[in-house]
């Protein structure tokens, strides 16, 4: 049976970022690193539709960690110790230079996951962290001093251990047996299902909202993607991410509110639509967009009003003047369905964060034992804050396995 002084379960980004941290500070320690599948970093080669997207332009901890739905005031200590900036400075120190897009998200200058990665598995080569692919971990143990780690196929003993394996529930459950609360997983980020004529044939149409959700307090603000499914974007993502326990136990069926204009009420909305029939009355409706709406989402809502195609403004009765108001303000959309968010896989769920001490990222009750990045009950928003959880974890991490 072979011994290390560290050994890191999980090959993704929180997984190497601790590796790496640790043989950095401290270049006389053994470090291995356990992978289950065939190849490692996965899922950062798929991030961000194959750019990765590597953290996020807010340099605020007190900012950053708003975008947290779970892991917001753990965080906030951490954030203080390893921020954005610091990110950026690791990767720029190692050869890969980083942009900040027009969004505040921030991406390698090749715009390739592949820089990370590289980068990863060059500094693992150079400071001669061991790397064991196609390792399912069954079981670990702990000893006097250390930790026994079973595989199907082998057997390793260590004296600090990290655990960085994501939303793995077999692992969630060892911990359970361990003592460790674990919190059931359910999705967080993903996109809407929504079969609603009003918006079956105008896919691409993106538009900044207000929406909610109804009989919730969810709600929130910013740019909403029509798909060929339902919806999309930022605004959706976000009551996703926020809504992740409440939207589950609805099991996914509810109503979605969405005020397509800048107005904070119908009261505001329906004496402007008044003005506008006076003022222009022989304007043929369909054609004169108001709150800079598309011209195909437009055409939608004024149909869904009862007016027609060829309807002027002169000829709109009450009864349709309170309904396009109804659809510009609060129009509603049965949701009937949930869908991935492109092929990143966010849960809400993992060991609960009341098990770990967030000045070192050891568990509160298993000695030498670390837990850093989506293991924990940590998510976030779309936009690079979940890799910055990673990366922050993973430091923190590895400064107290080398400082002990």
């Amino acid at each position: 049976m072979k011994s290390y002084d560290v050994i890191v379960v999980g090959g993704g980004a929180a997984g190497f970022f601790t590796a790496i941290n640790v043989a950095t500070l401290n270049s006389t320690l053994s470090v291995l690193i356990l992978e289950r599948a065939k190849t490692v970093l996965q899922k950062v080669r798929i991030s961000g539709g194959g750019r990765c997207n590597v953290t996020h332009a807010e340099f605020i901890p007190n900012e950053l960690v708003k975008n947290y739905p779970r892991g917001e005031k753990e965080l906030r200590g951490p954030f203080h110790s390893f921020m954005t900036g610091d990110t950026m400075e690791w990767f720029e120190q190692r050869g890969v230079p980083l942009k900040i897009e027009d969004d505040g998200r921030i991406f390698p200058v090749s715009n390739s996951s592949e820089s990370i990665i590289t980068c990863f598995l060059a500094e693992a080569e150079k400071l001669g962290i061991e790397i064991k692919k196609q390792q399912l971990v069954t079981n670990f143990t702990s000893l006097e001093s250390g930790w026994e780690i079973q595989t199907k196929t082998d057997q390793f003993k260590t004296k600090k251990l990290v655990i960085a394996t994501g939303s793995q529930t077999k692992i969630w459950k060892q911990l359970n047996d361990l003592g460790l609360q674990t919190v059931t997983p359910v999705p967080s980020l993903f996109t809407f299902n929504s079969n609603d004529n009003r918006i079956a044939s105008i896919p691409g149409v993106a538009v900044p909202v207000m929406a909610s959700i109804a009989k919730t307090k969810l709600k929130t603000e910013g740019p909403l993607l029509i798909t060929h499914w339902g919806f999309s974007g930022p605004a959706i993502l976000k009551l996703s991410a926020w809504g992740a326990r409440d939207l589950h136990e609805l099991d996914y069926k509810f109503d979605l509110i969405v005020n397509w204009t800048k107005l904070d009420s119908f009261e505001s909305c329906r004496p402007f639509l008044q003005d506008i029939k006076e003022e222009t009355p022989k304007q043929i409706v369909v054609k004169n967009p108001l709150y800079e709406l598309p011209k195909r989402l437009w055409l939608q809502l004024v149909l869904a009003s009862g007016i027609f195609e060829n309807q002027r403004w002169a000829d709109v009765n009450k009864k349709q003047l309170t309904a396009l108001a109804n659809q510009l303000v609060r129009s509603t959309f049965r949701i009937d369905g949930k869908s991935t968010f492109k092929d990143e896989f966010v849960t809400a769920g993992g060991v609960d964060l009341k098990e770990i001490n967030f000045k070192n990222y050891q568990s509160n009750k298993l000695k030498d034992c670390y837990l850093v990045g989506e293991v924990l009950n940590i998510d976030a928003i779309t936009g690079g804050f979940n890799f910055q959880n990673a990366w922050t974890g993973g430091y923190i991490a590895a400064q107290s396995i080398v400082n002990e």
